[in-house]
């Protein structure tokens, strides 16, 4: 990778995303954060990924969400984010907010998965190596491991941050009792968690009843992951299964026996309401994640610079009335 002539936007502040503090900390997130778990992979677009990097940051996209296995093949996102950070913002790491995780598979046999010691910290140095970094922000465990003692699991990640190795601790899809637990090991160890993240959607608001009270309760913050439900709540399968959108794809979260003439006739009328608002459909889906004071950012994904100035124009009108979110509320039950 060639020497950069990028040089960041130097209004990018001024005319940015705008922030959140996470939870009750002293860290505040961008209200997008853009994640890297597709099109960043080896066999992505290396020019594009550069470019939306930049463009994100020129935003004032602080935050940069990653896991180990992000990419095809699996690692392969925070290589080539490594480069790109290496090549354009070796003088900018500190405006950053760098996240990583580990916690599904990554390598073969009996140390590549989970939530043991052996694997989380085998998983933060081999993703400190791929982005030639010092230490992440913040480090997840990316779901929860009934195989293994929740203290093994929240001691390694505290003494992840004991090391210098992440400044903060963050978990991911845990179920609420779970969370609770490692809530009080983590706090109990000096390393309280800082945020926590799952999906969250018009179609998936589960954790509205079961999470959004404990992070209360806690101080710790949220961010969304899948607000567009990956792809669902955009104007892509309106007309059916383009062909080389995820849901056509024989592999994936997202599988054509998702997309019912139910889910589409939701999505049709959301559509229209979203039109009524002067949005797209992924503008007023993300717009209906940053209504809430309980969502401290979402994290989109992206495959151009065009679709992120779209996501980042959703923020012109995140307010709804009364009659929209019942409806709203309605469609996504």
């Amino acid at each position: 990778m060639s020497q950069s002539s990028y040089s960041p936007h130097p209004e990018r502040y001024q005319h940015s995303v705008g922030y959140r503090f996470c939870g009750k900390s002293g860290l505040k997130l961008p209200q997008i954060s853009l994640g890297l778990w597709h099109n960043f992979g080896d066999v992505d677009d290396a020019a594009e990924a550069e470019k939306m990097i930049q463009f994100a940051f020129d935003n004032g996209i602080t935050h940069f969400d990653l896991a180990n296995n992000y990419g095809t093949p699996a690692g392969s996102a925070e290589t080539n984010f490594g480069k790109i950070l290496k090549k354009n913002f070796a003088s900018h790491r500190d405006e950053m907010v760098i996240s990583t995780k580990a916690g599904h598979e990554m390598w073969p046999g009996p140390y590549g998965d989970g939530g043991s010691r052996k694997y989380l910290i085998s998983s933060l140095h081999q993703s400190l190596k791929r982005m030639n970094l010092d230490y992440v922000d913040i480090f997840y465990s990316h779901r929860y491991d009934p195989n293994t003692p929740l203290e093994e699991t929240m001691g390694a990640l505290s003494d992840m941050v004991k090391q210098g190795k992440a400044l903060y601790i963050g978990l991911s899809k845990y179920p609420e009792d779970k969370a609770r637990e490692a809530f009080r090991i983590l706090r109990e160890k000096g390393t309280p968690c800082l945020i926590y993240q799952d999906r969250y959607n018009i179609f998936s608001r589960n954790i509205e009843n079961s999470h959004f009270p404990l992070l209360k309760e806690h101080g710790i913050g949220f961010i969304a992951f899948s607000p567009l439900a990956q792809g669902i709540l955009t104007e892509k399968y309106l007309h059916g299964i383009p062909e080389h959108s995820r849901a056509a794809l024989s592999y994936g979260f997202l599988q054509k026996s998702q997309i019912t003439p139910e889910v589409l006739a939701k999505v049709e009328e959301l559509n229209l309401m979203a039109q009524r608002r002067g949005q797209t459909m992924a503008q007023m889906a993300l717009a209906w994640c940053l209504r809430t004071p309980d969502v401290n950012s979402v994290i989109i994904g992206a495959s151009s610079v065009n679709q992120i100035q779209e996501n980042i124009d959703a923020l012109k009108n995140i307010s709804f009335t009364d009659d929209e979110l019942w409806r709203i509320g309605e469609l996504g039950a």
